[in-house]
């Protein structure tokens, strides 16, 4: 499968070894950087790079490291067609691709190991959406009606 991977600073480690694993399993991994884990840069525009290339075509999937997960989870969800998940358990991994079509999987560099990781991406890899069952047809194409609806650029939300 073709992938695109990124992150920042903090999940640089990481992103070095899941994009090894992945390409040692004979998947192709487009790296967005970082290209090193030693300067201060910025979560959101590593989760951008990844949603434009999957808009683009570059790749179906992706994934995406920072810190926490948190970070690029929510950057990510703000484009338009995007559907990351931050993901720490398998059953997320396989189930957030199966009912909700997720096509980024998110992964904490400091909550998660290299093998959990590993085993991480491989669940999200090897799920394909349930497009055969009428609830998650339905429940789908609600989100996408969210979607849409907030889509109509009205600007971004004042913070709290």
């Amino acid at each position: 499968m073709k992938l695109v991977i990124s992150a920042d600073h903090a999940g640089f480690a990481l992103k070095e070894d899941v994009r090894a694993y992945l390409e040692k399993k004979g998947h192709e991994v487009v790296d967005l950087g970082a290209y090193d884990g030693d300067h201060p840069d910025d979560y959101p525009d590593f989760a951008e790079k990844v949603g434009d290339a999957i808009r683009k075509g570059i790749a179906k999937r992706g994934i995406l490291i920072c810190g926490s997960g948190v970070g690029v989870c929510v950057a990510a969800n703000k484009i338009p067609g995007i559907r990351a998940g931050m993901c720490h358990d398998t059953y997320s991994a396989h189930q957030g691709v199966e009912h909700d079509d997720m096509n980024v999987i998110v992964l904490g560099a400091r909550i998660v190991a290299s093998a959990l990781a590993y085993e991480l991406v491989d669940s999200f890899i090897g799920a394909k959406f349930v497009a055969n069952e009428e609830r998650f047809q339905r429940r789908f194409k609600k989100v996408l009606a969210i979607e849409a609806k907030y889509q109509c650029g009205d600007g971004p939300a004042s913070p709290a």
